[in-house]
C-alpha cells in the first residue's frame, strides 16, 4: 500500500496494489476527480 498525493488539490490518499511496477499506473483523485501518475506522487510506502 502506498501514500499519494494529488499534484492539483494536495490531498493525499492511500493506493493499494498488488505488484510493485508503478512505471505505467494512473490513479484518479477522491476529492478533485483529476487523473495523475502514481510514480511522479508517490510519498512513501505504508503498511497494510
Amino acid at each position: 500500500m502506498f501514500l499519494l498525493r494529488c499534484p492539483s488539490c494536495k490531498n493525499q490518499m492511500k493506493y493499494n496494489t498488488a505488484d510493485k511496477f508503478l512505471t505505467d499506473k494512473k490513479k484518479r483523485c477522491v476529492y478533485c476527480g483529476k487523473s495523475f501518475g502514481v510514480k511522479d506522487n508517490l510519498i512513501k510506502e505504508i503498511e497494510k
